[in-house]
């Protein structure tokens, strides 16, 4: 609990320091502008198909001859855009997590090695390349689980559970795996993982229920849909803020074990001897 408490505050700090602010500035960037690229090519089309399929729903007409009969002529047309909002949501926490960890995260990785752990040496065990497909695997489970759970949502105490735990689970895996790929081997990474698996799996879920909060952007129903063009923007930045935090939290987290580990092994202590943590 220490060492989570520990790096909590330290990767707070970091994320005031000015390396840290301009490196978060690209995937905020590259989001935006494939969210407006995407918005300007196929939104229209998408809200017109999902409209279509509506109107032939018997629940869909049934509630828009209601609306009809108390004057709410209008109000159905706003349906189409909120629903894909909402659908495509997931779709934007996972996208910035990736970008998050594939153009930050070796960034802050460094960054934190540096300040930290100068004489902490390294063990490539992980390559870009499996870096990026195990972020993918993951990140595809992570849809997987959100489709299949995503109508248990519509239940109160279930929607404050299941998404954080989905994020939660996401960005323990990905962060922690990305934190050790440049520092440990397979073996000490596994041994990492395995003994801090709790740890772990109990950051991801402060992260998940942090990664939840743009989410609450939507919440303002219909008025949502005409300041999405603000909403949008305003939501990548959160997510991109909540997630270089996760990075650092488990860079600093993940380095001091791997740390402590070596200190325990006595032949790779010998071999490479580690010093204690420096100030922040």
């Amino acid at each position: 609990m220490s060492r989570m408490v520990s790096s909590f505050w330290r990767a707070g700090a970091y994320c005031l320091h000015p390396r840290v602010i301009a490196l978060s500035l690209l995937p905020v960037l590259l989001l935006m502008a494939a969210s407006a690229a995407g918005a300007y090519f196929f939104w229209a089309t998408a809200v017109s198909a999902l409209e279509l399929f509506l109107e032939s729903t018997v629940v869909i007409q049934t509630v828009q001859a209601w609306l009809h009969a108390v004057g709410m002529h209008g109000a159905t047309r706003m349906v189409s855009p909120l629903i894909l909002i909402v659908a495509l949501t997931p779709v934007l926490v996972i996208a910035t997590l990736l970008a998050v960890s594939i153009l930050m995260t070796p960034a802050l990785v460094r960054l934190v090695a540096q300040r930290r752990f100068a004489h902490l040496v390294q063990r490539t065990g992980a390559s870009f390349s499996a870096s990026l497909l195990w972020a993918l695997g993951s990140s595809l489970w992570a849809l997987l689980a959100t489709v299949v759970t995503s109508p248990m949502w519509i239940v109160p105490p279930l929607v404050l559970v299941l998404p954080p735990l989905i994020w939660g689970w996401l960005t323990g895996r990905i962060m922690a795996f990305d934190a050790l790929a440049t520092h440990a081997d397979s073996t000490e990474r596994r041994a990492v993982l395995e003994e801090n698996r709790i740890a772990l799996l109990g950051m991801g879920m402060v992260v998940g229920m942090l990664s939840v909060t743009p989410s609450l952007l939507w919440t303002l129903g219909l008025m949502a849909i005409a300041m999405a063009p603000l909403l949008v923007p305003l939501s990548v930045w959160l997510y991109t803020l909540i997630f270089v935090f996760s990075s650092l939290w488990f860079a600093h987290f993940c380095l001091d074990a791997l740390q402590d580990l070596r200190r325990l092994q006595p032949t790779a202590h010998a071999a490479s001897p580690e010093l204690l943590d420096t100030p922040l």
